[in-house]
């Protein structure tokens, strides 16, 4: 063999060997599941104990990057220093080499997961494994064991539809339009996404108490709850204090059934004089969906019907825009991008308010309000008043609302409120 030869003959080895090596690196990559770099959004409270970070550890306007993403770093509160006096928390230690060696292929396998297991068995993009607190069997009748539980279902259901029918919202960046609901209260670390018809005036009126701004809510006024300049939206912040925020913040929304909520809505509007809605939302109302409107319901926008006003909801191509009163809670607080830490409803709402306010170590006195500060001396809207508002539709607009609210009744755990539904 010639030197001319030899050396081509090495060329070519050392030339294969690079080509297999390059092949296999693509190989690896190919592999890996892309949902192990999506950007995650982790929660304030978390029902866990572990030792906690100084509220100084990540200073407001701190950010490694440029992008307006989820956070990739929590450190949960102490829950042990916010539960209210009697109750004794356990801690269901893990070992941490074990959470952490089971915590990747878990992520490699989640496609497959979700593909061949129920909603269930899949673990949502924006979520995290860690161990639950746990109170003392002598606590008193069991009923912050009971909260407890009913807080890990709320947010089991939620995270399973987002994860089966919104599974690439976990992985878009968050950006100051989801978060434009939001309220911020520094003073305790809480971020409540405000969601009309669900108790929101009271809960802005918790926020300012607990801000300092107000000693009683029994002194704030409706006006100055919802056109008062006294709250800050967490839009209002630049793009490292959002972020900060949303990864250091109690994370709370409060929900109630879709149908109560749009006929709550309609009557407070709608049924009353309100020198917005008529004009805006009435008259556009009255103008396109009732035949041989009078020229004095043009003009007022006054009297819009239940059925009318259902038909402009439906309505892909609506004289008007939509209003937040009677939006999708999916749309206004993005729970599907935004891990919130305490999913509350209305129809348990004393319950699961003064539960809340327990866990943020709110002061002792301050409970949620009971009053209605808006036609008072009307009847809260129950489930009996909707369903008669509702038998006002035809089947099949009782069943375009409800596909029209479909993922809240999905995400919220709501029972169909008619039998005939599908």
């Amino acid at each position: 063999m010639t030197p001319r030869a030899g050396t081509m003959r090495l060329a070519c080895m050392f030339s294969s060997i690079l080509l297999f090596g390059a092949a296999g690196l693509l190989l690896f990559i190919s592999l890996q599941d892309p949902t192990e770099l999506a950007p995650r959004q982790l929660p304030g409270i978390k029902f866990s104990i572990r030792p906690q970070q100084s509220y100084n550890d990540l200073p407001p306007g701190s950010s490694q990057d440029g992008d307006l993403k989820a956070p990739t770093e929590k450190v949960p509160g102490d829950l042990s220093r916010r539960a209210p006096r009697g109750f004794n928390l356990l801690v269901l230690d893990q070992p941490q080499g074990h959470l952490n060696a089971g915590a990747r292929p878990r992520q490699r396998r989640r496609r497959l997961l979700i593909k061949k297991m129920p909603a269930a068995a899949a673990i949502p993009a924006n979520g995290s494994a860690r161990a639950f607190a746990r109170p003392a069997p002598w606590a008193p009748d069991g009923h912050w064991v009971t909260l407890h539980h009913r807080q890990q279902e709320r947010k089991r259901v939620m995270r399973e539809a987002c994860a089966k029918y919104r599974a690439s919202s976990s992985r878009r960046a968050v950006t100051p339009r989801h978060v434009s609901r939001i309220f911020v209260e520094d003073r305790h670390r809480v971020l409540y996404c405000e969601v009309p018809k669900a108790g929101c005036s009271n809960w802005k009126r918790v926020l300012m108490v607990l801000a300092g701004l107000a000693s009683s809510t029994a002194d704030i006024q409706h006006n100055t709850v919802h056109y008062g300049s006294s709250l800050k939206r967490l839009d209002t912040f630049d793009r490292q204090g959002i972020l900060h925020r949303l990864s250091t913040y109690t994370k709370m929304l409060f929900v109630r059934e879709p149908f109560e909520r749009l006929v709550s809505a309609f009557r407070d509007k709608f049924e009353h004089p309100n020198s917005y809605y008529h004009p805006v939302f009435g008259k556009a109302i009255l103008a396109r969906y009732r035949a041989n409107a009078s020229r004095e319901a043009l003009r007022t926008g006054s009297g819009v019907r239940f059925p009318e006003f259902v038909q402009y909801l439906l309505d892909v191509h609506r004289p008007v825009g939509m209003d937040i009163h009677w939006d999708h809670v999916s749309r206004l607080c993005s729970p599907c991008l935004i891990d919130y830490d305490f999913v509350g409803k209305f129809e348990s709402m004393e319950d699961d308010a003064n539960f809340f306010l327990s866990l943020i170590r709110a002061p002792r006195n301050l409970t949620f309000p009971r009053f209605k500060d808006r036609h008072s001396q009307e009847a809260r809207t129950t489930a009996q008043i909707a369903h008669q508002y509702f038998t006002q539709l035809s089947a099949l607009q009782r069943q375009r609302t409800y596909d029209f609210y479909y993922m809240d009744y999905l995400m919220f755990n709501y029972s169909k409120p008619f039998a005939d539904l599908y």
